[in-house]
């Protein structure tokens, strides 16, 4: 979204209102910014601030903001919402290795299911649901169909990008991005089987068990978003 060149990108403010202001934890490898607006209000008038010059676009966690969102309709009825869904199993491997006091509910995916449902109660048009693995098979395909949803048009050139030039907002999380600050595109992966997923989760839940229920809990939500997903 950032490489299409006509948008205004931000990193997850939203991020400021739940480790900064509601103080929930302390997160690792985050190098907050005192500058950056924290409070909801204030984190609200910063990107609507940034929206009188150009179209924004910003990625966020809807266990950030679910339930404080429920009291702003408003807020709802002007941003464009696009939910991105990943296997738990994985992902909770990924987090897990970088956050060993991973709370459940930054799992997410309840926080999602919640998100998307009352989006459905209190919007115009029900949200777009996108899968990962879809994306990492096919990213034009996948991403030109979110586009096409959006109003916006195919830009070819927004698929590859310079590993020297990674976002300045991503420095404040640097741990959370190196994947992504070295690369160049998104690399389609080979498809997982099963067996391998739930090996490489059973690993890590052998390490720490409560991954496991994290997972007993967040699963039926993965299932019912995965029903709204696209299909790519």
């Amino acid at each position: 979204m950032r490489e299409r060149g006509d948008f205004t990108c931000l990193h997850e403010p939203f991020m400021y209102y739940y480790y900064v202001h509601l103080a929930v934890k302390t997160m690792p490898h985050f190098d907050a910014d005192p500058s950056r607006p924290a409070a909801f209000d204030d984190v609200i008038a910063h990107v609507f601030g940034k929206a009188q010059f150009s179209p924004v676009f910003f990625k966020d966690m809807s266990y950030y903001v679910v339930p404080t969102i429920f009291q702003h309709e408003a807020l709802a009825r002007r941003l464009t919402h696009v939910f991105l869904i990943r296997d738990p199993r994985k992902s909770m491997v990924s987090y897990y290795k970088l956050d060993r006091d991973l709370r459940l509910d930054e799992i997410g995916l309840e926080a999602q299911w919640r998100h998307v449902q009352w989006l459905n109660a209190n919007s115009d048009e029900p949200p777009m649901v996108i899968e990962a693995e879809a994306i990492q098979r096919n990213p034009k395909g996948v991403m030109g169909l979110m586009w096409e949803a959006l109003g916006l048009s195919f830009i070819e050139h927004a698929f590859e990008w310079d590993a020297e030039n990674a976002p300045d907002e991503w420095q404040q999380v640097a741990g959370w991005h190196q994947t992504a600050a070295n690369s160049r595109r998104i690399e389609p992966t080979p498809e997982e089987d099963e067996a391998t997923i739930r090996s490489a989760f059973d690993k890590a839940a052998a390490d720490a068990p409560y991954l496991r229920d994290h997972l007993d809990h967040h699963w039926p939500f993965y299932q019912r978003l995965k029903e709204l997903a696209s299909r790519d």
